[in-house]
């Protein structure tokens, strides 16, 4: 069993080199996932994801700010079943405005500099995922627990 600073590690070692997560919301009394870049701050309690405000998604963000998001780092091989590491974060979302979002962004676009002319418009919203907790799966069944609040 790893502690919660090694498992802090894994994580950042995870969100440095990956750049998708699935966003997992709820869409009228059924569950929906979509595909985003994401960008995590230094502390791991929040996640970053930007999106047209003019969306689906954003709507559904907006109605109900509960989500989770998955990122892993599998490769589509065998060796998955005792490597890969998948990392559920569950937490509620909110739009950053004003300079905590030019702070945010800063981050999110060091991350993904080819996303600067649509994160910066301004029908974008920069989202802020307030993380409850972190799942971390790895050799398919050894779940660990991160709590981030209290």
């Amino acid at each position: 069993m790893q502690n919660v600073t090694q498992l802090k590690k894994i994580l950042q070692e995870l969100f440095a080199t990956q750049s998708l997560a699935v966003l997992a919301k709820q869409e009228e009394h059924q569950p929906y996932g979509s595909l985003l870049a994401f960008a995590a701050t230094h502390d791991l309690k929040s996640l970053l994801l930007a999106t047209t405000r003019a969306t689906r998604k954003y709507g559904n963000l907006v109605r109900n700010p509960k989500v989770a998001l998955v990122i892993d780092d599998r490769a589509n091989r065998d060796t998955d079943f005792h490597r890969a590491i998948a990392v559920t974060a569950m937490g509620s979302v909110a739009e950053v405005k004003g300079s905590e979002r030019e702070k945010l962004l800063e981050l999110y676009l060091h991350k993904h500099p080819y996303l600067k002319e649509f994160a910066s418009s301004p029908t974008c919203a920069l989202v802020r995922v307030d993380v409850d907790t972190y799942f971390v799966v790895g050799q398919i069944q050894n779940v660990m627990q991160i709590p981030m609040k209290g």
